[in-house]
């Protein structure tokens, strides 16, 4: 017979697991492929976005015509008018990144043919899958642009970029662990989302002995490689998505855990997923964020396009390790005692302290982790995020918070009272 306390304590075990899956995984780049070669159930005539999936009709313009841009760019369609029957008909299937195991950034486009990192959790064998920043100019994919230029820079990463970066990979016999560059990063001012500099540095660093053995075959190829990461102090951030992924899949279905193992939205929503809640997704309108834009652009230009980055603040970064980053100020507006403040009310609502992502300012204190629905329900702290910001029109116009929207777990919190009625009760220390 199970009794009251017994059930009770099931959400502390759960949650306790489900902390000690976060904090243990052990994320490595073991290959780079073709999408739609590893990816689980993406098939030719798929084009994965962000967030969870919605009717065709419900895609804001920016997201829209980032699923547009995919399918011109895979040859499922010859025009954008073309796409969108192809669409409206079942021909082209528009799909979230989630379920197949990736994760996005901004409207988060995938297509078959896209190479797409591959990262595998080696504790707990779970797999993530990201795809190739696209480069330092604001006109991307990602952001909701598909023109020539863009084009061309998607070639480029697909012929040159990605198999020059796979043959060095292949040298390094076992693949390049993530998670040590990562714990390093953190501790030289990256909050791995919004500030990638030192993680893109130290991932540059662990490569280059093997793109020199490339080099004898490929000069070129291994030069504009170089050049192409060196240039893109975002380049990691993909691998850290994938190294999220991984992980956050690995602390997912523990029986009884209400901690989320997933954030991610739309154009028009903000979703979470919780770990003993199975495949179930809590969805709310998204909220006006805090941003600081770049020159020339007003709060009206603002579109949201979708994003899965916050897989980051899921496991313990980005908007969770803020005060580690101070020079985010310059980038995404704030200061110094906002990051900290903020940095601070995140210990409120989650389960424990990463034992290895440390806060050098609180003198090494372990980064907050394990965002407890019912501590966000009951302290109404919302958990944040650092992203960038995308503009009318497509591209890339500035950086800055976002808030995740309490109604999103207020409504897992409710789905788990009915599904574990004995274990919801918690207490929340203020």
């Amino acid at each position: 017979m199970v009794t009251a306390a017994d059930s009770s304590s099931l959400r502390d075990r759960a949650n306790q697991e489900t902390f000690e899956r976060l904090v243990q995984s052990d994320p490595v780049l073991v290959d780079i492929r073709r999408a739609g070669e590893i990816v689980p159930g993406l098939e030719p005539n798929v084009v994965l976005t962000s967030g969870v999936v919605m009717d065709w009709d419900e895609y804001g313009n920016g997201q829209r015509n980032a699923v547009i841009g995919g399918a011109l760019f895979e040859g499922l369609a010859d025009t954008p008018e073309d796409a969108d029957r192809k669409i409206r008909s079942g021909d082209i299937i528009v799909d979230g990144c989630h379920p197949h195991g990736c994760v996005g950034s901004l409207a988060g486009i995938y297509t078959a043919s896209m190479p797409v990192f591959v990262v595998e959790d080696r504790r707990y064998g779970t797999k993530g899958f990201c795809n190739f920043y696209e480069g330092p100019s604001h006109k991307r994919l990602n952001y909701g642009v598909y023109d020539q230029e863009v084009d061309e820079a998607l070639r480029f990463i697909e012929r040159v970029i990605a198999p020059t970066m796979a043959e060095a990979l292949k040298r390094s016999e076992g693949g390049i662990p993530l998670r040590p560059l990562m714990k390093r990063a953190v501790h030289m001012g990256d909050e791995l989302h919004s500030r990638n500099t030192a993680a893109t540095l130290l991932f540059i660093r662990e490569l280059f002995p093997h793109l020199l053995n490339v080099y004898v075959d490929r000069p070129d190829d291994v030069s504009k490689t170089l050049q192409f990461m060196s240039e893109s102090d975002y380049f990691f951030l993909r691998l850290g998505m994938a190294a999220g992924k991984a992980t956050a899949d690995a602390a997912h279905g523990v029986e009884g855990s209400s901690v989320c193992t997933a954030m991610t939205f739309s154009s028009k929503y903000f979703s979470i997923r919780v770990g003993g809640l199975r495949d179930a997704w809590f969805s709310a309108p998204l909220e006006p964020m805090q941003a600081k834009l770049f020159d020339g652009f007003t709060e009206e230009d603002i579109e949201f396009m979708g994003g899965e980055s916050p897989i980051n603040e899921t496991v313990g970064l980005g908007g969770f390790a803020q005060a580690a980053a101070f020079a985010l100020q310059v980038y995404q507006g704030g200061s110094p005692q906002d990051m900290i403040q903020m940095n601070e009310n995140m210990y409120r609502i989650t389960v424990g302290e990463h034992e290895e992502f440390k806060i050098p300012y609180f003198r090494y204190r372990g980064t907050p982790t394990g965002i407890d629905v019912f501590k966000v329900v009951e302290t109404s702290i919302q958990p944040v995020m650092d992203i960038g910001v995308a503009g009318r029109g497509g591209g890339q116009i500035g950086a800055g918070i976002m808030r995740a929207p309490l109604a999103c777990f207020e409504s897992a919190a409710e789905a788990y009272t009915e599904a574990y009625p004995n274990a919801a009760a918690t207490t929340v220390s203020t």
